[in-house]
């Protein structure tokens, strides 16, 4: 296989594994918090891959600047999770996933209106299905979630730009030391500092609940977490921004498939739900082949 097919596989992988850490994270919450579920993915992420980092041969040596940017990107990760796990229990999985997965909109509007790239056919055939398929999925959302107020779209939308910031972050450190296991781990201790700082300070932070059902999806939320950030950064170690990346925001679809499986009592979706999904998966992928 070439480097970008591996990539490719890695990224799709990636997205599967972020695809069900969301449905988890909503099955634990039934009895559980956003801040509660953030804060465990955090430390099964230390644990997991700190462990892996010992037995591999321990802390490589690394780029000072590659150690800075991760310093950033570990930060910009812990308000992915906070973010998406609070967009999660407040319109769903799937939308929530849906609305995340713009990060390629954000990164080409940027692009185009502070760069001044040209916007190609295919760039504004996918914005404009990108734009339909939140249209849909968030059109009179209150009559199906009660408590929809629509500030809560912005939860995703706030993942998202963290996300988009995040891809080429990595791939510029990667260029100068290319150690995707230990920054990985790396970036879990950074998020947990981050998250630890929020707690402090923060006048609205959550309590933390620690219901014995919920740990159990939370558990198993935070190893399928781990795995979507230990195989986005293996991917982005060795493969292109431009390949990777549209695969790894297919994750909605996944979102789709498990929250049709395992939250029929918790999450209604309805064909509204799912052609806005499909359309907002199908812009992504037009953004970024349209580059």
């Amino acid at each position: 296989m070439t480097s970008d097919a591996i990539a490719q596989l890695f990224a799709l992988i990636t997205a599967i594994c972020y695809a069900a850490a969301l449905v988890s994270s909503r099955l634990g919450m039934r009895n559980s918090t956003p801040d509660t579920v953030t804060l465990v993915s955090i430390l099964v992420q230390n644990v997991t891959l700190w462990s892996a980092v010992y037995w591999t041969g321990g802390v490589p040596k690394v780029s000072g600047v590659a150690v800075g940017i991760f310093c950033i990107v570990g930060t910009f990760q812990m308000g992915v999770r906070l973010f998406a796990y609070t967009g999660v229990l407040k319109i769903g999985a799937s939308r929530s996933s849906s609305l995340q997965s713009i990060s390629p909109l954000i990164s080409a509007t940027i692009a185009i209106t502070i760069l001044g790239e040209p916007a190609t056919p295919l760039i504004i055939a996918g914005t404009v299905l990108v734009v339909g398929g939140i249209v849909l999925v968030s059109w009179k959302a209150e009559r199906e979630l009660p408590r929809f107020r629509w500030w809560h779209l912005l939860l995703p939308v706030g993942a998202a730009c963290f996300t988009g910031m995040n891809h080429p972050l990595r791939r510029y450190a990667f260029s100068l030391s290319n150690e995707p296991l230990f920054f990985s781990a790396f970036m879990g201790i950074v998020s947990l500092a981050g998250f630890l700082i929020y707690r402090t300070v923060s006048p609205r932070k959550q309590r933390l609940e620690w219901n014995r059902l919920a740990l159990w999806a939370f558990f198993c939320t935070g190893i399928f977490e781990t795995l979507s950030i230990l195989f986005i950064m293996t991917s982005l170690s060795f493969g292109r921004v431009v390949v990777v990346a549209p695969i790894a925001a297919s994750y909605p679809v996944w979102a789709l498939i498990g929250a049709k499986i395992f939250l029929r009592n918790v999450e209604k979706i309805t064909l509204k739900t799912i052609l806005g999904i499909l359309s907002v998966v199908a812009g992504t992928v037009a953004i970024h082949l349209g580059k």
